[in-house]
């Protein structure tokens, strides 16, 4: 048996965080970061929010990558304010900054016999690419592994997608970060947890980014494109929470943790060698996937005549798209030394074989397999 869930309500399009002004209550907890604090949206938020007659407590010390002492440093300033509306403003760090806080926060007061009553809890993305402010994920580094938590209880009660709050996003995260939410919607839809209600949602995701993120890359003001990028990372969030991941995500969580790569840009130049081996091409055993795969590509206009000619040109696709976006073909581009990489290829595959993404891939990896990846995409 499968289900499928969509909590948040989702309010969507440009001046959307007037929503804000809408709310009821008496103090909010506002988790955000210092890009956040020097583009003015924080203050856009406190503002808001006093407008009906909500007081704010701010806490914008969270980092790329929070840790657990940011989150520790969280949970201490909720606790002296006991806010009953939690807002999280920034990227994928700061919205799985805020879901850990709270998360933590319950399971203290649990393991404490105490009650814990959630608060209202809105998420404002200021980037395109995790689709955290709908989904059930948060990942958090401890001892430095990235760690996934994955529970329903900590999944935003609303997400406000309000294009303004990613007019300032730099080129470069403009591409990882639409790469990011582009990997979601493959790995969903390739997912042992894949269903016709998650396929429809990656589908959709995956035709929006090959149709507008080269559009923004090339030009941030345009307003159209943003907002369809937008749209496009919080369908396919809406797909993964639902369907999971796979192994590109585990190898770029372990990249990403050892080499100080950020999430997208691992997840970019893993990304054609993790279809290689999920589809399989020189075997039949994974025909179920190459299929899907080739489905993408006949919804991108792409022939798509067998399995194999679909895959093929799926993969031309994605590499014609990170190419033109400025992504390096491999890791070795990045400046990573050969032989510390080979050092470090049996831990990382490790840490990817257990990761919460892993046992939902459409083709279960030896440590081996993963380590293979690595040397592929090196």
């Amino acid at each position: 048996m499968k289900k499928f869930v969509i909590k948040p309500k989702v309010y969507f399009n440009e001046g959307s965080m007037e929503f804000l002004k809408e709310i009821s209550g008496s103090c909010a907890f506002i988790v955000s970061d210092s890009v956040m604090e020097k583009l003015g949206y924080l203050q856009k938020t406190i503002n808001y929010l006093d407008e009906t007659g909500i007081k704010s407590a701010v806490f914008a010390e969270v980092r790329p990558d929070p840790d657990v002492k940011v989150i520790a440093e969280g949970m201490k300033k909720y606790l002296e304010i006991h806010a009953d509306t939690i807002v999280a403003l920034g990227g994928g760090s700061v919205i799985d900054a805020a879901k850990a806080i709270l998360y933590s926060l319950w399971q203290f007061k649990k393991a404490a016999g105490e009650e814990f009553t959630k608060p209202l809890f809105i998420a404002i993305p200021s980037t395109s690419g995790t689709g955290s402010e709908v989904t059930n994920f948060s990942v958090i580094t401890a001892e430095g592994q990235k760690v996934c938590i994955v529970d329903e209880w900590m999944s935003p009660d609303i997400a406000i997608l309000d294009s303004t709050c990613i007019q300032h996003v730099p080129q470069l995260v403009v591409a990882d970060t639409g790469i990011d939410a582009l990997v979601h919607a493959i790995e969903a839809y390739v997912s042992t947890e894949a269903t016709d209600c998650t396929d429809a949602l990656a589908e959709k995701a995956v035709q929006l980014i090959f149709e507008n993120l080269g559009i923004l890359y090339n030009d941030a003001a345009n307003s159209g494109a943003r907002e369809r990028i937008q749209n496009a990372s919080c369908i396919a969030g809406m797909a993964f929470t639902n369907a999971n991941l796979g192994i590109n995500h585990s190898l770029a969580h372990a990249l990403g943790a050892t080499f100080h790569i950020s999430h997208g840009r691992a997840n970019a130049l893993l990304l054609s060698a993790v279809i290689e081996y999920n589809a399989n091409l020189n075997s039949n055993a994974n025909r179920y996937v190459s299929e899907k795969y080739a489905r993408l590509a006949a919804v991108l206009g792409l022939p798509a005549r067998t399995y194999r000619e679909g895959t093929i040109n799926f993969l031309q696709a994605i590499k014609d798209l990170k190419k033109s976006l400025g992504i390096p073909k491999g890791i070795r581009e990045l400046g990573i030394d050969k032989s510390k990489f080979e050092e470090e290829m049996a831990n990382m595959a490790q840490m990817a074989f257990y990761d919460r993404c892993t046992p939902t891939n459409p083709r279960q990896p030896s440590r081996e397999e993963l380590t293979g990846i690595y040397q592929k995409s090196f």
